[in-house]
């Protein structure tokens, strides 16, 4: 049986986990779904210094204070910043990786680098984008109403500082057993993407890639799915 770590992406926590977490815990495997520090059950320790650097501590704490040796480590959406990095720092505890549409940028880049400034953020938070199904269909995928009404309710603005520092020292598929798990990027689109060197995909060139196509939050679209893929 496998230990893994669940890091979600902004704006949601451990919550958005659930039923990823229920379907790994019953086949036997060793579950920890994280809140990442200013969010969700956390938000109370929102400021203007919770930075990436933050975002990894709260990933190699959770390892170190639990002893948890043998991880699979996964990372959603711009969670897979903080995991690439803290991988790293946990590498003789790490079993693989894996990015869930998600992975680790270039060194010196980040987040809003690679997506855009947010003009409505204020000084220490990146407001809650809009959970607006036929404005995003893409991202939105195959969400339902309980689900959507889950992400509004539920959602918390993401720490502004963690989305404009910069990535420093990551892991790269050449350092561990790596997957990718692509959900609204097409395999076409990827290998276009990865043969002309694109960011999003330069240190994922020894990854295995799965393919779930949904939207851009699995856990909640298709969970059932997503554990199969992660066990």
């Amino acid at each position: 049986m496998s230990t893994y770590i669940l890091v979600p992406g902004m704006w949601i926590g451990a919550w958005a986990w659930q039923q990823v977490t229920a379907a790994l815990r019953a086949e036997g495997h060793d579950v920890h779904p994280l809140t990442l520090t200013g969010v969700a059950d956390r938000a109370h320790l929102l400021g203007p210094d919770v930075d990436l650097d933050t975002h990894v501590e709260d990933i190699v704490r959770l390892a170190e204070v639990e002893d948890l040796r043998d991880i699979v480590l996964v990372g959603h959406s711009y969670g897979g910043m903080p995991v690439s990095a803290a991988a790293l720092r946990l590498r003789d505890r790490i079993s693989s990786v894996v990015y869930v549409d998600s992975g680790p940028l270039p060194e010196g880049m980040s987040q809003l680098d690679a997506y855009g400034e947010a003009t409505d953020a204020t000084e220490d938070a990146m407001p809650v984008r809009s959970w607006d199904s036929e404005a995003d269909p893409v991202l939105l995928a195959d969400l339902d109403e309980a689900a959507l009404e889950l992400l509004r309710t539920r959602s918390t603005p993401h720490p502004l500082a963690s989305v404009r520092q910069p990535l420093g020292a990551r892991a790269t598929s050449a350092d561990f057993p790596t997957t990718l798990i692509a959900c609204t990027f097409p395999r076409d689109q990827i290998d276009q993407m990865m043969a002309a060197g694109h960011p999003f995909f330069a240190a994922l060139t020894e990854a295995e890639i799965a393919y779930l196509p949904t939207g851009h939050w699995p856990m909640l679209s298709r969970p059932k799915e997503l554990a199969a893929l992660l066990s």
